[in-house]
């Protein structure tokens, strides 16, 4: 049982979380955070939200409000964990791509959150019952590095620089097309309204910068480097896409192209890409950030994994054979 809340938004508010905690007096704002991040919360017949969504005014909200304590419970599930870092404060993960990072909607086990409970003996639970420990998350096919807290004043003081952007992010990527770099897209990031899974550059969109630069160039693709400046819901896909050159493998996005338009030896090329690697070709490379334990610069590093790695040495003999 429960209650559901429905309003109307009638004027803009900065974060959706505030603006539920001015309406519903009798919920807390981290409970009204726990809600939304369990999908409690939709606006506009939207459940996948973030607290610090902003609202502009006249979006419907409702609010399904479980009597007792926050919705859902986490069951630890021992997994392999490529742990690169661990202390008493924080640990540093390298995710492998195809592991979601927390439960969500339709998936509620075999989830990285769900690894660390059973690896870690304190997580904090500042995010939720469901995501122990999870300051920020990676696309479920996105490799590379997550950082994990062990005490809500870790996961306040990583938040917090996640928020400030001063968390350097560094990512890879294998994108169609030879690209001329180095670049930056400043393009805002909307929903797309004729997918709702999908996301898109929109003038009434939120702000959202990315930085890339070329690592390496091949006959029809780009290996680049990419530092997202803002921290938008699938960022690097939608705007290396609105760029012309997707992610290769980004079935989403445009990354799996076999256009007319696409000459015959790079539907060749982009075949034999399939053998090795199976999903969008990104992958989180790098993290820089302040140590909440020690005050200090910390960056922490993971080579490509081994699809990308076999999909850029098949790249790199293209090339020379060209």
């Amino acid at each position: 049982m429960g209650t559901v809340a429905r309003m109307i938004v009638s004027d803009p508010w900065p974060r959706l979380d505030r603006y539920l905690a001015a309406q519903l007096d009798d919920v807390s704002r981290t409970r009204i955070q726990a809600l939304i991040r369990a999908g409690k919360v939709q606006v506009d017949g939207n459940a996948h939200l973030k607290s610090r969504l902003e609202l502009l005014g006249g979006e419907e909200i409702i609010v399904d409000i479980p009597d007792g304590q926050p919705p859902g419970s986490l069951t630890p599930e021992p997994m392999d964990l490529d742990i690169l870092h661990d202390d008493d404060t924080i640990a540093v993960i390298n995710k492998p791509a195809g592991l979601v990072t927390h439960p969500g909607a339709g998936v509620a086990s075999g989830t990285l959150a769900n690894g660390l409970a059973a690896h870690f003996a304190n997580l904090s639970p500042t995010g939720g019952p469901l995501r122990p420990g999870i300051v920020h998350r990676l696309d479920k096919d996105t490799s590379g590095l997550i950082v994990v807290a062990k005490s809500d004043a870790a996961h306040t003081h990583l938040a917090r620089q996640f928020e400030e952007r001063t968390v350097t992010k560094t990512y890879q990527a294998i994108v169609w097309d030879r690209v001329d770099g180095p670049g930056t897209i400043d393009e805002p990031i909307g929903r797309d309204q004729r997918n709702r899974l999908a996301f898109t550059v929109a003038p009434s969109g939120r702000p959202a910068v990315t930085e890339y630069s070329v690592l390496e160039a091949y006959a029809y693709f780009t290996l680049l480097q990419i530092r997202p400046r803002t921290g938008r819901s699938h960022q690097i896909r939608v705007h290396l896409a609105h760029l012309g050159h997707p992610v290769f493998g980004d079935h989403l996005y445009g990354g799996v192209r076999l256009e007319v338009s696409v000459t015959p030896a790079a539907r060749d090329l982009n075949r034999e890409l399939r053998q090795d690697i199976l999903r969008q070709a990104l992958h989180a490379a790098a993290l820089e950030f302040t140590h909440p334990g020690t005050g200090k610069t910390v960056s922490f590093a993971a080579p490509l994994p081994g699809d990308m790695q076999a999909a850029v040495e098949r790249l790199r003999k293209r090339s020379d054979a060209a």
